[in-house]
């Protein structure tokens, strides 16, 4: 178990707020002092630009802007840090590979498969592409107990809240087919807090279509467990620093070295360069051809802190301490009347995530009055409109836990609870 006392000492802001119960990790995570001091070191020790400077600050600050990509690469289990991308978030890195892959090698009758529980970052680019070039657009349906909908191509004998598994994977033939270009789909759900059966789906999927490159959105799972990109099979996978103990403006692109390789720049300009002609102009290498104009080198060497952290800490601890949180969560909201909790009911198909509406009461109404007893809730569609209208509601309130919480903060988040129904009865 986890000593919450100590690791809250790592993080400066309880220090500042003594009384703080922060419950919005799923959208950014607190930062610890190791992450602080990396920012900070930069600025004060080696404040220079990266890759030109052809003196001892610069090839410091180098040096340690490197480093991160090697130690990233180490951490996803890649098989070299040129696969290794930086951007600013999950966000844009979907966002390169739908303009730098997708508008080239997608034309019109092509299709796109994605799911309803998307985040609008890996939703919206490939909407956005399908009606550019007339490519149709496929969205994978969810059960009415949150986990993908994975019989619901099946005939109508099959159990449709049937559990996910290997075996009941066969309606991707009638949803993948040879003209299949693209399938992205979340790792975890960051409403409904579920943990998608990412590999065997990508498995599954090129055996009907081995030419589709499939895009996961990993921003909820890297924080939390153990990703390792080649067992998982992918093509793409996106995350962002800020959701996993880094600073915001710092976020990864992991591709395949030969897919990254095939790809033109998704920006054009400084750094981004080899030689440049007045009538042509030579690109980087890989990952370099991707990185146009001087990057968050500060935001870079504080994301490999945050890795540091989380590799000395132990990512399967921290998912074991919020499985235990989860699930004591989970039976605290129960126990109250006129509580809607959205998502699977197993804990092990379930990440630290629990989103759950009062009746009666509005989504920003509970988080305002929560507010007030300092306890920190996202309320709100959550960067996921389609899944909330599948839902049939318009806003929802969402917990999120990471490794500084504790049993304590659910008892405040429920105190509050039981504060708002006495406002609101």
């Amino acid at each position: 178990m986890f000593n919450i006392s100590k690791i809250k000492n790592d993080f400066p802001i309880f220090k500042y707020h003594r009384q703080l119960t922060y419950l919005d990790s799923a959208a950014m995570s607190l930062k610890p002092k190791v992450v602080i001091e990396a920012e900070d070191n930069y600025y004060k020790k080696y404040s220079a630009n990266i890759h030109r400077g052809i003196y001892r600050l610069s090839e410091k600050a180098t040096e340690e802007y490197e480093n991160v990509r090697r130690k990233i690469a180490q951490f996803i289990n890649a098989d070299s840090e040129k696969e290794i991308v930086f951007v600013r978030n999950t966000t844009e890195a979907i966002n390169l590979v739908a303009y730098a892959l997708g508008r080239v090698n997608l034309e019109k009758g092509d299709e796109i498969v994605t799911t309803i529980m998307e985040h609008h970052s890996n939703f919206v680019p490939w909407q956005a592409l399908s009606n550019e070039v007339g490519a149709i657009f496929k969205v994978i349906d969810i059960t009415d107990d949150g986990y993908l909908n994975l019989d619901a191509y099946k005939p109508k004998t099959q159990n449709p809240k049937s559990k996910i598994t290997t075996k009941n994977l066969n309606f991707l033939e009638s949803i993948i087919t040879k003209k299949t270009k693209i399938l992205a789909l979340t790792y975890v759900s960051n409403v409904l807090g579920t943990i998608n059966p990412v590999k065997e789906i990508i498995e599954t999927a090129k055996k009907i279509n081995p030419r589709i490159i499939t895009v996961v959105d990993g921003a909820q799972a890297i924080p939390h467990y153990k990703i390792h990109v080649k067992d998982l099979g992918c093509d793409f996978l996106a995350f962002s620093g800020q959701k996993m103990l880094g600073p915001t403006g710092a976020g990864v692109l992991w591709g395949r070295k030969e897919l990254l390789t095939q790809m033109s720049p998704f920006l054009f300009g400084g750094e981004m360069i080899s030689e440049v002609y007045l009538n042509r102009t030579i690109f980087a290498q890989i990952p370099h051809k991707f990185e146009a104009g001087t990057p968050h080198i500060a935001g870079v060497i504080g994301l490999g802190a945050a890795v540091d952290y989380l590799t000395q800490l132990g990512l399967d601890k921290v998912r074991d301490h919020e499985k235990d949180l989860t699930a004591y969560a989970l039976l605290k909201l129960a126990e109250l009347k006129d509580v809607t909790i959205y998502g699977p009911k197993e804990i092990d198909r379930r990440a630290g995530v629990v989103t759950f509406n009062l009746k009666g009461v509005h989504p920003h109404d509970v988080a305002a009055v929560l507010d007030e007893e300092n306890v920190c809730l996202r309320s709100g569609h959550h960067c996921a409109m389609p899944l909330h209208e599948r839902l049939g509601i318009d806003a929802s309130v969402r917990a999120s836990f990471y490794l500084y919480n504790s049993k304590e903060d659910v008892d405040k988040l429920i105190n509050g609870l039981l504060k708002v129904k006495k406002i609101f009865k």
